[in-house]
């Protein structure tokens, strides 16, 4: 993964650390333009003195009606935007009947709404030039699931769809959607980024309590390396035919080979059932 794209413009959302951090000093490494999104003013100096390149705006994804007017003033200012990678977000850990439906709304406002809220404001012109790629990052929890992460798995499956179809409506226009889907990485989303509902009913403790204890332990020592995937995100923008999903991680890779071999085993399961719901033919 040596070969560099042009110089491009980037605007990648949550730049203040983990993948957006990554991301964004690998662009920036590589010559491109980032427009990055932090939330505090604080941040935004320690963006933009990271690099003559590099220039944040103060934006929180969940404000929607900010992001258009953001997005109108950024490429009024420093041009185009030939990438969006949708970055921001967070992880939600917690039992579904434990978990205040106030968290779910929470979750998709930032997991899936300002997502597509962002895509919406930055499609009309990468339409009008017929070019762009757009960018989500999901997690190999948008494939698989685990106890304990419905809300969050429930944001990422959004995603994934929403990727996916929004690459078919786009692909006609010259404009690219990737939805790259990270195992484990060494990122702050199973630590200070986690929100985690109290817990509150006893029945479910044999099952969640040794989930939350394994990633408790495991935070900092994951085996995916930011860098590393960042590296991976700017070999497919230079592609002409980059892959509409792209898994990072070999436990991405086999847990989700698993379920989808595990899938394939229950639909031949239960084929009978599933064909026998047509209209009899007279």
């Amino acid at each position: 993964m040596t070969k560099h794209s042009p110089q491009k413009t980037f605007l990648i959302t949550g730049v203040s650390s983990g993948f957006g951090r990554a991301f964004a000093t690998a662009a920036l490494n590589d010559g491109h333009t980032v427009i990055g999104t932090v939330r505090n003013e604080t941040a935004q100096k320690a963006f933009a003195d990271m690099h003559e390149k590099a220039h944040a705006i103060l934006l929180d994804i969940t404000q929607f009606d900010a992001i258009g007017p953001a997005i109108d003033a950024a490429q009024s200012n420093i041009g185009p935007i030939d990438v969006l990678v949708n970055n921001a977000g967070y992880g939600h850990e917690g039992i579904l009947e434990e978990s205040p439906l106030e968290e779910l709304i929470a979750q998709f406002n930032a997991n899936v709404f300002g997502a597509v809220a962002m895509i919406k404001a930055i499609l009309p012109a990468m339409r009008q030039r017929r070019s762009g790629h757009i960018i989500n990052i999901t997690s190999m929890g948008g494939f698989i699931t685990m106890p304990g992460i419905s809300y969050y798995c429930g944001s990422k499956f959004a995603l994934e769809g929403i990727s996916e179809t929004l690459a078919s409506e786009v692909a006609p226009f010259g404009i690219h959607v990737t939805a790259i889907a990270p195992g484990s990485f060494r990122t702050d989303w199973a630590g200070r980024s986690m929100v985690r509902t109290r817990r509150s009913i006893t029945d479910y403790d044999s099952l969640f309590d040794p989930i939350r204890d394994a990633r408790n332990q495991k935070n900092g020592h994951q085996a995916g390396n930011p860098a590393k995937a960042a590296q991976a995100l700017l070999h497919i923008i230079g592609l002409p035919n980059p892959p509409v999903h792209l898994l990072l991680g070999e436990d991405a890779l086999d847990l989700v080979r698993t379920k989808m071999a595990r899938l394939d085993d229950e639909l031949s399961q239960w084929e009978d059932i599933t064909r026998s719901t047509a209209f009899d033919i007279a």
